[in-house]
């Protein structure tokens, strides 16, 4: 896994290979930012970082100069690893918050630019996901959604969905 733009552009990071987490490939993810730096200022956004796992979308967000990014994590040891390696880079700008994430979202009272959610990809709850945020209105007025999910989740039957982006077996449903 790395960092693929931005101040720390081409920094390795390793988690341990015992973490559960399935980050973005980093085609997948180079393809993602490609598509967001023509559609966000980055230093001005405020990021969400739902199932945040490794880190690897808040540290891309990071090096690309977003002040202010919400990680949102469960597992004690993805969590202490976000910590850790956000110190190690310098992001001091990554908050990590240790909470399951459809429980965050019940009590989040902040507004966000985008919100990146990667939920396991065998979560039943993924489907709840672009609707929870919609009623919590946790999307700026020109904020964006971006849920990535299996094949087998078909979202554009959903009233806020915009559009599908694939990746292998890597998909990005956009949502306003």
């Amino acid at each position: 896994m790395r960092i693929i733009g931005g101040l720390c552009k081409g920094k390795t990071l390793t988690p341990p290979r015992t973490f559960k987490a399935r980050p973005t490939t980093d085609f997948a993810k180079e393809s993602l930012f490609n598509i967001l730096q023509n559609r966000m200022d980055f230093e001005s956004a405020k990021m969400l970082d739902l199932f945040a796992g490794t880190g690897g979308i808040s540290f891309e967000f990071a090096s690309r100069g977003c002040k202010n990014i919400d990680a949102v994590e469960i597992e004690p040891r993805h969590a202490g690893y976000i910590r850790q390696t956000a110190k190690e880079l310098g992001f001091t700008q990554i908050h990590v918050i240790r909470n399951d994430v459809f429980k965050f979202l019940k009590f989040c009272t902040e507004k966000y630019s985008v919100i990146f959610a990667d939920p396991p990809y065998d979560n039943p709850r993924v489907a709840e996901i672009p609707s929870l945020v919609a009623e919590k209105t946790l999307l700026n007025p020109d904020g964006l959604l971006i849920l990535e999910h299996s094949v087998r989740h078909d979202f554009s039957y959903h009233e806020r969905f915009v559009e599908i982006r694939r990746y292998g077996s890597v998909n990005f449903s956009f949502f306003l």
